[in-house]
């Protein structure tokens, strides 16, 4: 049944009434979808505890989650298609990503839409929350999905939760970035452990239980509390910490890899009794989904859950974007945490097509329940360097074993967005993180990979609709010796003065979370370890920029090295591991003089442009290449030259941020 009311509580003018070309204005609608899905039914039969949910007289499971709608005030000038994005944690990032706006710091505030791309195209966009976790600040979206029970009693069981800290502190909340915690049901469970961790890698130390307790401090005082940990020693900036106890209360957090399915189905095929804002309107449907909401669109895959109840084609095509090797297993687990990123997000199987895994022998892939009952949508997947670094993108185009590459299957693309970092680089150069106040020991990559997104969606619908096929794949490779062993990088990148090279490289390993794991359900806490799977990053050219990938006018045309990779600020501990998911802008010696004097074996700016106009022309050969080769759209040449001149004038002629003493 799926949506039964689609609840709308506020219609108003997009962008105070702007119109948008002949498409003309857009209507935003905010409201709650009501939902009710058979328990029973096959396509919902991999939703972890599912069968333990209460259920309605038609024997039912009921939930809800809040929805936003953005559709053009006639839809008859609309491209007939549907744009889901899925949240991530609970924020909507399209605008950002591919409208060009403001990345949104308030989630109440008016929503921005930046120059507009999506509206231009007549896309209907869609917005559903997922995520039953996410913190209780106005804007955020979330689903509200009822508790597991078991004989009519909450289910009780343990739980790990992880957290790293940037600075030091004596408390923390048992959640990742402020969300809901599960909360301990004994503040003097003899038996729950803190461990810390040098690294992710290194043996665990267990914290003797008299020295930390469940508690928070208020103006000074310890006061016993269920969803904080106290350690009078106080956490250590740069070590990782996990706690293990036991919790009473299991939402079932996989009913929120319904939503984007039902969503989307209803408004394709829902009809105006339903209460279907776009009844008739909608011939086709894709989603979007980066980050977090990428592994949900590669779990979303590996259920199988692109057709409805109905067995209805949801989505043309998916767009999945920096989502690495990894799923999303902490959405569909007991007690599950959707905002952190556990090793239960790191299981097999990595590749679209069916693959044997070396560590337990067992079979599957991506799109393996999709391909059994054709159901196959399009699918691109993107990734930036960062994901390579972690351990984890090459395995989506690599055997198993690590010893050859692996075309994907035919309605697949991999590319890869070289020298960028997991979220597009902006301006201007910093060293510090807003969202959780750690360091890096250089300025974060400032490469903007949106303008590939917004060609990557233009090239999706028409291979979709049109079936024009899209450019091929683009990514480092085995073969031609552009995908190597990361090790082999280190000697090069030593030699550029004071880049340094992580002391830990994060890789994904085999992980034991006991028999019930692929039914969601984790026994051993924390995981038995296994081997680790051989992984790759792509190769590079003298300067230390990468030769893969599709290569951006930065990259073709350099003012600086780009990583995708950063060493932590010793500020914030452990100066020899990797920053989380920031890469770096190493910017070449302004002349000749200056690289002499430093000892950069890379030519200086100077040496390589002699005059700024000589570097723009370069850029725009480079930038015209990419429209040619179908990686960038006609239209954003110009604002990518734009780019590049900022960014000339403030690497040629401004001064950045040093590194790391």
């Amino acid at each position: 049944m799926a949506i039964t009311s689609l609840e709308i509580n506020t219609r108003q003018p997009l962008a105070a009434g702007r119109a948008f070309g002949d498409v003309g204005p857009y209507v935003q609608l905010d409201g709650t979808a009501h939902f009710a899905v058979d328990p029973d039914h096959r396509l919902n039969q991999g939703i972890t505890d599912l069968p333990l949910a209460p259920r309605d007289g038609n024997a039912l499971v009921r939930f809800a989650a809040d929805v936003r709608i953005l559709a053009p005030e006639d839809p008859r000038r609309s491209n007939h298609r549907l744009l889901l994005e899925v949240p991530n944690r609970g924020s909507r990032l399209a605008m950002w990503m591919l409208n060009r706006a403001p990345r949104q710091a308030v989630p109440s505030a008016p929503l921005e839409v930046g120059d507009g791309f999506l509206m231009h195209q007549g896309y209907t966009v869609l917005w559903c929350g997922w995520q039953h976790d996410v913190p209780a600040v106005d804007g955020l979206m979330r689903i509200r999905v009822p508790d597991a029970q078991s004989a009519g009693l909450p289910i009780s069981g343990k739980i790990l939760v992880k957290f790293q800290p940037s600075a030091p502190s004596q408390v923390q909340l048992l959640s990742d970035r402020l969300h809901r915690p599960y909360p301990t049901n004994n503040l003097d469970d003899s038996y729950a452990k803190l461990l810390v961790y040098d690294a992710s890698d290194a043996p665990a130390r267990v914290m003797p239980r008299a020295e930390w307790s469940f508690a928070k401090l208020d103006e000074g005082r310890v006061l016993a509390d269920a969803s904080h940990v106290y350690l009078a020693s106080g956490f250590v900036p740069g070590k990782q910490y996990e706690v293990i106890y036991t919790t009473t209360g299991a939402p079932i957090v996989g009913l929120g890899l319904l939503t984007a399915r039902d969503a989307a189905a209803f408004l394709r095929y829902g009809n105006v009794d339903e209460g279907n804002p776009c009844a008739s309107n909608l011939q086709h449907a894709y989603a979007f989904g980066a980050s977090q909401s990428g592994r949900y669109l590669r779990e979303f895959l590996h259920l199988g859950l692109n057709e409805d109840e109905q067995e209805r084609t949801v989505f043309d095509g998916l767009l999945v974007h920096i989502a690495g090797g990894k799923r999303g297993g902490d959405f569909n687990q007991r007690f599950g945490q959707p905002s952190s990123s556990s090793r239960m997000s790191d299981l097999f199987p990595f590749h679209d097509t069916i693959q044997t895994d070396p560590a337990t022998g067992r079979s599957d892939g991506l799109l393996a329940r999709l391909a059994a009952r054709n159901r196959l949508p399009k699918v691109f997947f993107t990734n930036s360097s960062t994901e390579y670094w972690r351990g984890d993108a090459s395995l989506i185009h690599t055997s198993a074993e690590g010893t050859q590459d692996l075309p994907p299957s035919t309605p697949v693309r991999i590319y890869q967005y070289a020298g960028t970092q997991h979220a597009s680089g902006t301006l201007p150069l910093t060293d510090a993180n807003p969202l959780d106040g750690s360091r890096g020991r250089h300025v974060f990559n400032c490469v903007d990979y949106r303008p590939l997104l917004r060609a990557a969606l233009v090239r999706l619908d028409r291979w979709a609709t049109r079936q024009e096929d899209p450019p091929p794949s683009c990514h480092p490779r085995l073969a031609d010796r552009t995908a190597v062993p990361p090790e082999q990088l280190e000697g090069l990148f030593a030699a550029i003065p004071d880049v340094g090279f992580p002391g830990r490289l994060p890789r994904v390993t085999a992980v034991d979370f006991g028999p019930e794991a692929e039914r969601g359900i984790a026994t051993i806490l924390p995981p038995v370890l296994g081997r680790p799977y051989r992984h790759f990053v792509p190769a590079v050219d003298r300067d230390g920029n990468e030769l893969s990938g599709i290569r951006l006018p930065d990259l073709s045309v350099p003012l600086a090295t780009y990583l995708g990779w950063n060493l932590r600020h010793p500020d914030i501990g452990a100066p020899d591991q990797m920053m989380s998911l920031m890469g770096a802008t190493i910017s070449f010696p302004a002349t000749r003089e200056e690289r002499k004097a430093r000892g950069d074996p890379r030519l200086s700016i100077a040496e390589r442009y002699p005059k700024k106009t000589d570097y723009l022309a370069r850029v725009r050969r480079a930038a015209h290449a990419l429209v040619d080769e179908g990686y960038l759209l006609a239209e954003d040449l110009d604002f990518v030259v734009y780019q590049a001149s900022e960014r000339y004038d403030l690497l040629r002629e401004g001064t950045p941020l040093p590194a790391a003493d």
